[in-house]
This record gives structure tokens, sequence and C-alpha cells, in this order.
């Protein structure tokens, strides 16, 4: 929706202004800022994507009773219903935005107030009676909050480079290029700078402007531990889930501007669309992408669905010139290393989208959720296979490794691992280290509980660690920089708190059983669009890369990753990734996915950390 800033450092008004200009992007309908507290010790700005009430009395920084200052970026699709409460409590409203509902909110509730929120946001209040700073970031981490706190100077952003700006107190971090080479994403809380974090995704923070001291808390968690399972029967479940993606769906399609919906012709999307266009009397206008190359056009799909549906639907077509611009460009959004290369179509997407509508939904969250990955059925094959002891596994891995193909070799690796669980941890790592050289544990994060533990059977554990990694880290991170980069505001109604926690509940076999997975979420699909659209193998969302590497953009990715560039990259082995790319260009190894990343590593260096220090 926006891009909000807020600092206690002294900037001047040019200073200040060009912060902003930074992120115009995510919000150009108005950059304002403003001074409040005693002496002007606190600055607030904010850069407005007009959704609701697109009055300017709706403009941020946003003031109620005087003394509550708040800058907010993103949506509470439940504000009218709290408004209603509120307002049978006393309270009273000037605007018909859910910004003012916050701060009343926060006036009634406290810091419980975030409780009371359904939605993606990322905020802060200044309550200047208190003097304090109360800030929250939405459950599963859709809007991004970074912050720098050096022991007295507190400042915050939606975008990391807009804190960046004028700061003289950074330095880049080993570390989190370490955690970006294995995970392809720099994990929350960490940053690419040593001095800036991120906020959790489920957490709140307060900021005692009278001590300078930091703390934050979790106000919201997946129960990772099983402890409310669902009753019921699959029937029951099913139209219970039924019942609440309408009403997920129906809270996202309120807007005071035009909004369509991202239709890729999967499961995840395609009940969004059906829902949709049962919740709205108007024509659902819908998106889809169409790639030339073969084995990467899935409009097709899209086209059945839009067809059954009635959209009025819209196919995309992208092209290498738009995905090699993008690339060029990629590091002004994302501000850091993000090696997603999802994220160039999510952009093409979005740019022609935005040309429509001012808001897109879209079926993110589904995978995650009702274990629909491709890599949860692999899991499932392997876990036969690890119950056979771990010298024959080795033996046969030996064997495999004889071999000049590349994706035995990769089996053979994983057949030495000693448990299923740390087979997928690496699988969402790197199975290979050797190009990497670093002496940081990948694997010591906080998120690693939600795998390791023994309360879940694999697949729900699995299921919870995605959740909160790659969803956040990466799905949610791709979508909101691609989106936002064209001014356009992505809602995922699967993100819905309450969905969330209505699939972690129910038992496993009503989401994967045989080779059925999303199984309940394909029951309610059912009801609106005929299965046989969906007989097919399931798909990403992927351009032609691996193939433009080796043709198009082969001098782009040897110039910029010649020998004497990649000496110049920290934490890598240059004479081994400079094999990579030879076993790349001649066809005998796909390395599309390190050379990507190795190459966005040098793009961000190239144009975000210059003259920084790396330590």
């Amino acid at each position: 929706m926006c891009g909000i800033y807020g600092s206690t450092i002294p900037y001047n008004n040019a200073q200040i202004n060009e912060k902003l200009e930074r992120s115009n992007f995510r919000g150009p309908d108005k950059l304002k800022f403003d001074y409040f507290g005693d002496k002007n010790q606190v600055i607030f700005g904010h850069n407005r994507l007009a959704i609701i009430d697109l009055d300017e009395r709706s403009n941020q920084p946003f003031t109620y009773q005087g003394n509550i200052h708040l800058v907010f970026n993103g949506e509470i699709y439940n504000f009218q219903e709290i408004k209603k409460v509120l307002i049978t409590k006393g309270y009273t409203f000037n605007t018909t935005s859910d910004t003012e509902v916050i701060c009343a909110a926060y006036l009634e509730y406290g810091e419980d107030c975030v409780s009371h929120f359904n939605g993606m946001f990322a905020f802060v209040i200044f309550d200047q009676v208190k003097n304090l700073f109360f800030g929250a970031r939405d459950r599963l981490g859709q809007k991004p909050f970074y912050y720098y706190h050096n022991g007295k100077d507190f400042e915050f952003a939606s975008q990391l480079s807009v804190v960046q700006l004028y700061n003289q107190n950074l330095s880049v971090s080993k570390k989190a290029i370490s955690l970006y080479l294995a995970w392809g994403v720099i994990p929350d809380p960490y940053s690419i700078f040593n001095e800036i974090k991120k906020l959790r995704a489920g957490h709140s923070f307060v900021f005692d402007l009278n001590t300078y001291t930091f703390t934050e808390k979790t106000y919201w968690d997946i129960d990772y531990k099983g402890e409310n399972a669902y009753k019921g029967t699959f029937e029951e479940a099913a139209n219970e889930l039924d019942h609440t993606l309408k009403d997920a769906v129906k809270l996202r399609l309120f807007a005071d501007v035009p909004v369509g919906i991202f239709l890729s012709g999967g499961v995840d999307s395609s009940v969004v669309a059906a829902l949709a266009t049962k919740s709205t009397n108007s024509k659902v206008k819908t998106f889809s992408v169409k790639f030339n190359e073969k084995g990467f056009d899935e409009s097709l799909y899209a086209q059945q669905v839009a067809d059954h549906l009635q959209t009025d639907h819209h196919v995309i077509e992208c092209n290498y010139e738009e995905g090699k611009s993008l690339i060029k460009n990629f590091c002004h959004f994302y501000d850091e290393p993000f090696s997603d290369s999802s994220a160039i179509p999510s952009m093409l997407l979005a740019k022609h989208t935005r040309e429509k509508v001012t808001v897109a939904l879209s079926g993110d969250a589904g995978d995650e959720s009702f274990i629909g990955y491709h890599r949860y059925n692999w899991i499932k094959k392997g876990q036969k296979i690890n119950m056979l002891p771990l010298f024959f596994r080795k033996f046969c891995a030996s064997i495999l490794n004889l071999s000049s193909n590349y994706r035995l070799k990769i089996i053979a690796k994983a057949l030495t691992y000693k448990n299923t669980d740390d087979v997928y941890l690496a699988s969402m790592t790197n199975l290979d280290f050797s190009w990497i050289k670093t002496n940081v544990d990948v694997y010591d994060l906080e998120e690693i509980k939600y795998l390791k533990h023994k309360k879940k059977n694999l697949f729900e554990r699995i299921s919870d660690f995605d959740l909160k990694t790659y969803l956040i880290w990466d799905i949610n991170t791709k979508v909101d920089r691609a989106t936002m980069a064209f001014s356009l505001e992505a809602r995922a109604p699967l993100l819905d708190y309450r969905v969330v926690e209505f699939a972690r509940s129910l038992p496993t076999s009503f989401k994967f059983k045989g080779k059925n997975q999303k199984r309940i979420l394909k029951e309610v699909l059912y009801k609106y669009v005929p299965k046989h659209i969906f007989d097919r193998p399931k798909s990403g969302f992927s351009m032609p890369f691996a193939e433009w590497f080796k043709t198009d953009l082969k001098d782009f990715v040897l110039t910029e990753l010649s020998d004497e560039n990649l000496n110049k990259i920290p934490c890598i082995e240059p004479e081994i990734i400079s094999a990579y790319i030879k076993q790349h260009m001649d066809g005998s190894w796909n390395r599309f996915t390190i050379i990507w990343q190795v190459l966005v590593l040098k793009q961000w260096l190239d144009n975000n950390g210059k003259g920084y220090e790396v330590k």
C-alpha cells in the first residue's frame, strides 16, 4: 500500500525528502513528512498509495486526538468491524480509513490492539504522552519493516535503502552474505548490513524515547506443537474452509480503487478467482503471464479457468528484452541480495496489471498451508529410502557418483544424510556448500525449531517450517517488492491468519492423501470450477533464464562474472564458481541457481554496497 519512514536522527528537510523519494514507487500519490514531540525530536514520513478513503484527510503521518501519531503500510481488512465496536465505546472518527481505526484501537487496547487486526501491515505509533514508539509487523510478514538502533538513535522504513541513505555507521555483513548464499535470501531478523535489522513477522516492539531501550515480543505464532487438532469430518472441514475463504476473499475485494486477480490457472489462484466471482456482481478482472518459450507458457490453463468463470481476462505477453531490463534494475527495488528468479516474471506481471487496476489478489500460501509443493511428494518417496541403513545408502551413493549425470550426483548426496529432516533442510539451502567460503553455521536460526521437534509428523513439520521461512523470507518479500515497484497492492486471501490456523489444525490426510496434494483446497475449488481443467502436472512460475544464460544473456553473465570480478566477491570460492559457469555453458550441469545467486550479489555490491566495510 505505502512506504513508511521514521527517525529520531536529526536529518534536515532535504535529506528526509530524498529518503522518501527513494521509496516513492511504493506510494506515488502523496509524499509527506512531519515533526512531533518535544523539540521536534521525532520525524515521521510517508509515501501514500491511496486505496481506501482517497481523500487527503487520510494522508499520513496521521494524528489522532492530538497526541497519537501514526505511519502505516498495509491494510486492516476487518477495520469496519473494529470501528463499530470502538464507536460503542465512545470513539469518534473523521475519516472512512483503516488508518484512523488503528489509532483508536491502540488507545482502547494498548499493545494488544494487534491481536484484533486481520490484515497485512507494518506500522509505528508515536505515543506523545508516554514518549514511546509502538510498532508491529503482520502475523505472516507480508509487509516489510527495517530498523536501525544504535543504543540511542532509532530509524525505520519499509525499504532498507531508505535507512541506508545518509547513515554513515553501516557495514556489510559477512554473516548475511553467507546466509544469502545458502538460503537464496537473507533470513529475518538479519539484513545485508550488520547494523540494520528486520522486525520478525508476528512481532511488535516498543522503543522508549526516555531510556532509548528497544523491546520486542511475539504476539502471534502458528500452533507448531499440534495442540489444537480439528475434530470434525473431512466434509465438515471442507465446508468450513469454503466459508472462511469466501470471507477472506470478500474482505480483500473492498477498496475505493479497481481490483483484479492474478490468475495462473493453478489451484490456489483459481480458487481465489472463483470465490471472487461469487462475492461481487461486477465482472472480475483477471491477469496472467504468457512466455513464448516452450514449457514456460501456462496462459492456456489460466484462460480455461477465466472462460469458465467468465472473467474479464488479460494475458500479458512477456519477452526477453523486458526481462533483461528488469534484471539490471533488480536491486533498486529489492534493496538487498534476493535470488528467487521468479521475482522477474512477478515484476512483469505487476507492471502490466497496474495499467488496469491498483489492487490485485493472489493465491500465495496455498502450497505451504495445504502441502502442495512437488518437494513434499519427493520427501514422501524419500522417507522409504531413508529407512534403509545409512551404510547401505552411502554405498549406493558411491555407485551413483561414478555417473557423469548431475541429477544422479544430487541424489547421491541426498542419500548420505542421516535422516529425512536433514535431507529436507539441505534441499531448502544447498546440498553442496563447497563454493561458499564461510565459517558461519547457516542453520543456526530460530526457525529450525519448526522442523526439528517431534510433536508432529514430518509433513506437518516441513509445512510449518516452510510457512515460517520460505513463505515469509522469500514469497512474501518477492510479492511485496515486485508489486510495490509498480505501485500495485497485492492481497493474499490464503494468507488470512484464520485460513492458516485452520489449515494447521487439520489432519494431514485432509491435505495430502495418496498422491492427492492440497486435497481439501481442491474440494472447495471443484465446487466452482470443473476438475478436468486441473488434471495436469503442477507447474511453477518462472522464466527461461537457465536457457537464456547460455544464449541471449551469455555475454552478460561472462562479463559480470569474469574471473577478475569473481575475485572481488566476498564469501565465495571464485575458482569453483568459474568452473560452474563453464559447466552451465557447455550443458553438462544446470548451474543456473548458483550463477543467478552470485550475479545478484555482485550487482548489489556494485550498486548498493560500494564504500562499505565488509565484516
